[in-house]
């Protein structure tokens, strides 16, 4: 599994991710949903570079030039809820593509910090021969991004998929390559973080990226 961090070099994603992991700014709700969404275009950008085309003959006012078109099929996918502001960001790119949304939770052992992931809800088209992008802004543990691969998998046999977050833990990375090795995968994220914490949450990360992006929950 391929792995691309964009933060190994300078671009405008090590500004949106500053302004991310900033605590005081990330209290303006709507900024921080703007730069999720940011970051998705980014990386829709970059992994157009990575899929294949066809050229075509486009009509202008003044004669005819070709013109290259994608020409694979794409489905964009996206684990709630907040994958959406992400997801988002991937669509305004993506626009012609088809859509997919999955449903995880953690459930947690009463008076433990261990939980596992559930998967309660997809809605997919058929992926057979696709071009597959999940999103999910943190990947932790691997464990969600893991499961609704799985879960879309029920739906075909994907061309390639592209496994996208804006924050990744080392363990999420080590986890996804080890269970998921032989797989069609590329794995990409805006930077990288070294320690999850007794939660299982990304340090030093950025929060509760669900919260931030609509609230707290019970």
């Amino acid at each position: 599994m391929e792995v691309i961090n964009l933060c190994d070099n300078n671009s405008l994603v090590g500004q949106f991710m500053s302004e991310l992991r900033n605590k005081d700014l990330q209290q303006e709700r709507f900024r921080f949903r703007a730069n999720i969404q940011r970051l998705g275009q980014i990386m829709a950008y970059e992994i157009s570079k990575r899929i294949e085309y066809k050229t075509i003959e486009t009509i202008t006012p003044l004669g005819v030039a070709k013109t290259n078109v994608i020409s694979d099929r794409v489905v964009l996918a996206t684990i709630l809820r907040a994958g959406l502001p992400f997801h988002e960001g991937f669509l305004s790119f993506f626009d012609q593509a088809e859509n997919a949304f999955v449903s995880a939770y953690r459930k947690y052992i009463p008076d433990t910090d261990e939980f596992n992931v559930h998967i309660e809800y997809m809605a997919s088209p058929r992926i057979d021969n696709k071009v597959v992008v999940i999103a999910d802004p943190m990947l932790a543990t691997g464990s969600s991004m893991d499961l609704a691969y799985q879960a879309l998998k029920t739906k075909g046999h994907p061309k390639h998929v592209h496994m996208v977050a804006v924050i990744a833990s080392d363990q999420a990375i080590d986890y996804l390559r080890t269970k998921l090795a032989g797989e069609p995968i590329t794995l990409w994220t805006c930077d990288t973080d070294h320690e999850l914490n007794a939660h299982s949450y990304i340090v030093p990360g950025l929060g509760d990226a669900g919260d931030l992006l609509y609230g707290d929950k019970e």
